[in-house]
């Protein structure tokens, strides 16, 4: 894939990614104030339910296409995502690749996790790690803005 591509299709996923981040930080605004309850409406469960699928989704899209496309436009070699993400906070496109890894795990488990009752406690998690997927969001902006590539 040409070089010129790659930055089209890098800037058609940016576009996504923000779109969705969006509807993410307004679901986190209103998970965030139903709080933590010992019984919740069917209501309430499913905005949960939509905070975390749009959480894993928000953090495949910008893991899979948005670090792994400006890889490519760095001509590096693919790596597994634990190296990836050693390497993009070594050069600064992400700003924590701890904060990256615990983002990846939990992704995980929201996509792995079948019991409503579960969702109580990956809501809680979603909104504390949602500044940190924000914070590495900027960054990587920042590190595209500078090479003209956004």
């Amino acid at each position: 894939m040409d070089q010129n591509h790659t930055k089209e299709l890098l800037k058609q996923n940016w576009n996504l990614l923000l779109t969705s981040f969006e509807s993410l930080s307004k679901s986190v605004e209103k998970c965030s104030s139903i709080g933590i309850k010992s019984e919740y409406s069917f209501e309430e469960m499913e905005s949960i339910d939509s905070l975390t699928s749009k959480f894993a989704r928000i953090s495949d899209i910008y893991t899979q296409r948005i670090i792994r496309g400006v890889w490519a436009l760095l001509r590096e070699p693919y790596v597994p995502f634990i190296d990836l993400m050693n390497k993009a906070e070594k050069t600064e496109i992400i700003v924590s690749s701890e904060s990256m890894l615990q983002i990846r795990d939990l992704r995980n488990q929201v996509a792995h996790e079948y019991l409503p009752e579960a969702l109580k406690d990956l809501m809680q998690e979603v909104i504390k790690k949602y500044p940190y997927l924000k914070e590495n969001i900027n960054q990587t902006k920042y590190f595209l803005k500078q090479r003209n590539w956004l």
